[in-house]
């Protein structure tokens, strides 16, 4: 029965890489057919619709609210201009600098990593940092990759990930927020040297990737009729962080503040009304495909937990996960490249069963599948052709996301051996 399962999952990973199913989809269906392999049955206790439908698509609900939370946040910074702002001081300040325009962008991509994931995230720091880092010389593949990795250096404070992963791993916050903290340095080591290496390695290229934007005049936008955002309104990115990781205050009450905060820094009272509604509509339209993607993964995880599934996969999983530290940095490090193309370690994807798996056979404790998925999560977020925020940035620096991928693996494949290092050192 192990082996039918698993011979299932390969299926669904084949249907996702083959885009013959959107991944929400394939993971539902993956999560009944692995349901009745293991013998579930149709109602009832530890059942298809009773346990995995009903029980499962609401299991991450709270990392649902953190989504659109974040995603109201992050549509409140770009209704005010304040990410705009962020990175036009920083273009300001660097000049003709580019090594120093890139670093000051990938800060700006940071603070915005943490607030809002995926495109949303590259969109509010690309729009303007692509073509500036593009105008003072860094080449197009650097552009695009330095905002892939500033969004990297936030991914470990972005706060609707901690609610997931904590959700999703049944792990209290405060273990999420320890590791992730710990995960940090890497990602600040790994774009910092990337934005120093690359940028030299090719030397300068004074190219215009955006020749819309050259070609063809357009009309000034509301935000620039308006003018730039108040300099106190600049630090909204870091009032949900700075509540959450320096006062400990929960996740969702956090990011509240966040979206309070924005709004009176940058509002009239009169409008007020008109722009919550307006932003927080906004927000919703951007977190419909997470928020889908995180009922099928609820779904999904309700399905790998049932009795039959765990009692199946537990031999198999056990005599393919190595228990000695260095082998499990060895073996996990090596399969970095599974998390790629909506691989099955991808833990927005297969690899949410697989950890639960792990988790519920008793294979590894929680906090190791988290020191795995967080440092996996690095690399995907970052260099995975499939990914949207991947697409999109190297889509609007006029390169393929095959030569963004190229260019960042190896630097996030080293985060990931950190965090794998971490996780060894510390939980095994």
């Amino acid at each position: 029965m192990g082996v039918v399962i698993l011979l299932v999952m390969a299926a669904g990973v084949a249907a996702m890489l083959t885009r013959k199913l959107p991944t929400a989809f394939a993971l539902v269906i993956l999560a009944v057919v692995i349901a009745f392999v293991a013998g579930a049955p149709l109602t009832g206790e530890n059942s298809v619709i009773d346990t995995v439908l009903q029980e499962g698509a609401p299991a991450l609900a709270a990392t649902m609210i953190a989504i659109v939370l974040g995603s109201w946040l992050g549509k409140l910074l770009e209704e005010t201009g304040v990410a705009a702002t962020l990175v036009r001081k920083i273009v300001e300040f660097g000049g003709d600098r580019p090594v120093v325009v890139a670093l000051g962008v990938l800060a700006v991509s940071a603070l915005v990593g943490t607030v809002t994931g995926s495109a949303p995230a590259a969109m509010l720091a690309g729009l303007i940092g692509i073509p500036a880092m593009i105008a003072v010389g860094i080449p197009k593949v650097t552009a695009a990759g330095t905002i892939l990795m500033g969004i990297a250096v936030g991914i470990p404070f972005e706060l609707p990930l901690w609610q997931f992963f904590s959700t999703a791993l049944e792990l209290p916050v405060p273990t999420v927020r320890g590791f992730m903290v710990k995960l940090f340095p890497f990602a600040l080591v790994a774009a910092v040297l990337y934005v120093f290496v690359e940028s030299r390695r090719r030397g300068v290229e004074h190219t215009w990737s955006l020749k819309s934007v050259a070609d063809k005049p357009r009309s000034p936008s509301r935000r620039q009729r308006l003018g730039d955002a108040p300099w106190y309104a600049l630090l909204t990115p870091a009032v949900p962080l700075i509540l959450a990781l320096g006062f400990e205050l929960a996740i969702i009450p956090s990011l509240l503040a966040g979206v309070l905060y924005a709004l009176v820094t940058t509002t009239r009272p009169r409008e007020m009304n008109k722009r919550l509604l307006r932003t927080l509509y906004g927000g919703f339209e951007v977190a419909a495909p997470p928020i889908a993607l995180f009922i099928a993964i609820g779904i999904l995880l309700a399905a790998v937990k049932l009795p039959g599934a765990v009692e199946a996969l537990e031999p198999l999983v056990k005599a393919v996960s190595p228990q000695n530290a260095v082998l499990f940095v060895g073996v996990f490090t090596l399969l970095v490249p599974l998390c790629l193309y909506r691989g099955p370690l991808n833990v927005f994807g297969l690899g949410a069963g697989i950890a639960g798996v792990l988790i519920s056979a008793g294979i590894y404790p929680a906090a190791v599948v988290l020191g795995m998925a967080t440092s996996y999560n690095q690399v995907f977020g970052v260099a995975d052709p499939t990914s949207t925020q991947t697409v999109w940035a190297a889509q609007y620096a006029g390169v393929s996301p095959q030569q963004v991928m190229v260019r960042t693996l190896p630097y996030v494949w080293a985060v990931a051996l950190g965090g794998l290092c971490v996780t060894a050192a510390t939980y095994l």
